[in-house]
This record gives structure tokens, C-alpha cells and sequence, in this order.
């Protein structure tokens, strides 16, 4: 069984108090809280274990090259991939898109082909595609959303056809938490001659994925988003794909042979890890989704599926209190207005109670647009957080609601 309260106790800042009150950090959406095996494991590796990986022949050399081969095993078993020829490592979510953008879109679309992405991306999954279809004269659609933030599967039918090459979309809104049917959509797009990338950042944290069950031909998500640290991120291909596309950066141990007039590059994923990576921050991921597979992934789903039951049942009781994105199927991502209270206003006075909420477009600002803000707060869950969290958000917020 779950145990959240034995949960808490693996996140060491949760321990601390915030202006004298208990830390309650609604804001795992932006990033999460670090266990103390991540913690201790990258110290580890610092303190024992740390090289250069791929280049010695040395003892820690070899420890370390093992360690980050080990977390790309990892996350093949995290997301249910084929094989860790598919797993590459990047900076994060928005390097992953970044790279399918300028190695494959770059180099396989052309003038009036279509690009097709929902209402609900973040700007890592919109920006992108921008920048390809002004380069290579491609078109970008944009298929609707409902009102609530639902997913709209007439839509996206509406939109793709026989131009359409690629379908990227989100499998969780980070603004509303809709969950998209990606398997559906991946489908759709495969039977329409597309392929299909996924922004797994929020669905990566909330539920369990299999990228073969999915048949997405790309997958992305961030490890600071599942509990591991900050600069290294996720990119799956598919390995017919990736084998095809050419490097996005170029330097040290992404190579097969150099002469000073030719180069020919390394198989994939090296071919993508130019220089040297984020190789203890690899590592740390690892044992992050190591964590998160052994608490389990369905048990962390149940959990979280209680928490937002609760939250609705909670915020009901909260006057003018109206949450934006009230879609059926929905994850544990809250974001909302009170009254007329600007949301820094309501932030500031949360966070004098040791409430922790992100405020702003949340990196979507034409979504938040779409649903008639210009701002929004939101509350968002990490597998830490309880009821008691939720009680001491609700009770900050209807102070800041007494004050304004």
C-alpha cells in the first residue's frame, strides 16, 4: 500500500518550515521535490565514482561510464522501450523537441506540409514547429479544445489529412490537467501517414507509459519533473528513426571516424550526445525512476486520483473560487481564479502561510488566452503531497479571499 506520510520522509525539504509554518509545496507541475536516495546517490558518484564517461580506461572511469549506461537502461524499463538505442539523453524536455525539430522536421518536411499540435501545448512543444514552418514554408494547425479543457477528438479529425506530417501534442495540459487519448492520436496520425511526438513532461510524472503500447514515434519529459534533478531530460525514437536523422550538435563522442575533409558519425543515441553529458545528473534520473517504479506507478496514480477528488470536494466550499479546466479526464493540475484577486496578490499572501503555488501564463500563454486569462494561480501535486496539504492551501486561500 501507498504509505504517503512514509513518503514524505525520503524529501528532506519537506521537513522544513516556511515562515513557521509547514511546507506545503503545491508547485511539483514546475518542478519536484528531490528523495534522499537521488540526493545520496549523485553525492556518491561525486564523492567515489566521478569521470569522464565513454573516454578512460581507468577504474572510475569505467564505474561511471557504467552507472550512466545503467540509467538509460532505466528509463528504456520507465517508458517501455525496445532498446536503450533509443533512449537519448538531453538537457531536458525542450532540448528533446528541439532536437526532433532541427534533425527531423528540418531535414524531412517541406513547403505545404502541416505541422498539427492542440491548444493546450506549452511553448517547448509550439515555439519549435514555428520555427521549422517559417523555414521550410510548412504549414502549423492548431486543433480546438473544449471550453473545459477537454480533448476534442472531431477536431483533431477535422485537421488531419493527407498534408499533415506531424502530430505533436501534450499528454498532459500543464495548465489544465486534460489528459489527450495519445494512443488514439497516435493511430489517427499513423493511418494518415504522420508521425507523432509526445510532451510526456506532466503525463510522465501522473501515470505509467509504454511508448510500444503508444506506438509514438517520439516521446519526451525532464527529470526534475519525476523527482530526479535539474538538466537532463528524455528524448525516445523510434530506432529506424533516429538511425536516419543527422546529429543536432556536433563535437566530441558523437563520431565514427574524423579526417580533417570528412566525418562520419556514431549510431544512435550517441550520434545525439555531442560532448561531454550531464553524466551525474544521468545517473541521479535513474535512481529517481528507479524510486518511482518501486513505490509504483499505479499506486502513485490512486493516490494522486484521491488528492484531486478531495481538492474539487475542498475548493467547492471556497466563495467565487472557479477552476479553469474541468475536463473529465483531468490529472492532479489545478489552475484557478478567485473573485477578482490578481493571482501575485494571491500567491504573496499563500506563501506568507507556506503555501507554494505557481502563478503567471505558465509557459502557455496562448492557451491561458484561449481560456479568457491573462494570468492564472495554479496548485499542482507531486506522489507527496495529502490531504492535510490541501486543508492548509484551502484555509490560505480563503484568507487571502477575507483580506482582498
Amino acid at each position: 500500500m501507498f504509505d504517503v506520510y512514509k513518503v514524505r520522509k525520503d524529501f528532506p525539504v519537506l521537513a522544513r518550515s516556511i515562515n513557521g509554518k509547514p511546507n506545503v509545496y503545491l508547485d511539483s507541475a514546475a518542478s519536484a521535490q528531490k528523495p534522499k536516495c537521488v540526493i545520496n546517490k549523485m553525492s556518491r558518484v561525486y564523492k567515489t565514482a566521478y569521470a569522464n564517461v565513454h573516454r578512460g580506461t581507468y577504474a572510475l572511469a569505467d564505474e561511471i561510464t557504467s552507472e550512466y549506461e545503467k540509467a538509460r537502461e532505466v528509463v528504456k524499463k520507465f517508458i517501455g522501450a525496445d532498446s536503450e538505442k533509443e533512449i537519448v539523453f538531453t538537457r531536458n524536455a525542450t532540448e528533446s523537441i528541439n532536437l526532433v525539430a532541427s534533425s527531423w522536421a528540418l531535414e524531412n518536411l517541406h513547403q505545404c506540409d502541416e505541422i498539427l499540435i492542440s491548444e493546450a501545448e506549452h511553448h517547448a512543444n509550439l515555439i519549435p514547429w514555428q520555427i521549422v514552418c517559417q523555414k521550410k514554408g510548412c504549414r502549423l494547425k492548431v486543433f480546438k479544445i473544449d471550453d473545459n479543457g477537454a480533448y476534442l477528438p472531431q477536431e483533431f479529425i477535422k485537421n488531419l489529412n493527407e498534408r499533415t506530417k506531424l502530430v505533436a501534442v501534450t499528454g498532459m495540459s500543464n495548465v489544465l490537467g486534460t489528459v489527450f487519448p495519445i494512443k488514439e492520436i497516435a493511430l489517427a496520425a499513423h493511418q494518415a501517414g504522420a508521425k507523432v511526438l509526445i510532451d510526456a513532461c506532466q503525463l510522465a510524472v501522473h501515470s505509467s507509459i509504454n511508448v510500444q503500447d503508444i506506438d509514438c514515434d517520439f516521446l519526451a519529459f525532464s527529470g526534475h519533473k519525476t523527482y530526479g534533478p535539474t538538466g537532463i531530460g528524455v528524448l525516445y525514437g523510434k530506432s529506424e528513426i533516429l538511425e536516419s536523422m543527422p546529429p543536432y550538435q556536433t563535437g566530441g563522442d558523437m563520431v565514427d571516424k574524423v579526417t580533417y575533409q570528412k566525418t562520419t558519425y556514431a549510431e544512435p543515441p550517441a550520434r545525439f550526445e555531442a560532448g561531454t553529458p550531464a553524466t551525474v545528473e544521468a545517473v541521479g534520473l535513474g535512481e529517481a525512476l528507479r524510486y518511482m517504479m518501486k513505490l509504483g506507478l499505479d499506486n502513485i496514480a490512486a493516490h494522486e486520483r484521491e488528492l484531486s477528488a478531495y481538492m474539487l470536494q475542498k475548493t467547492s466550499e471556497i466563495k467565487d473560487f472557479k477552476l479553469v479546466g474541468t475536463a473529465t479526464n483531468k490529472g492532479g493540475v489545478f489552475s484557478f481564479q478567485v473573485g477578482n484577486i490578481h493571482p501575485q496578490d494571491l500567491a504573496y499572501v499563500l506563501g506568507k502561510e507556506g503555501v507554494a503555488i505557481r502563478i503567471g501564463h505558465h509557459c502557455a500563454e496562448p492557451l491561458v488566452n484561449r481560456m479568457g486569462y491573462t494570468s492564472l494561480a495554479r496548485a499542482s501535486f507531486g506522489l507527496y503531497n495529502t490531504k492535510e496539504d490541501i486543508d492548509a492551501f484551502v484555509a490560505a486561500v480563503k484568507k487571502a479571499s477575507a483580506f482582498f
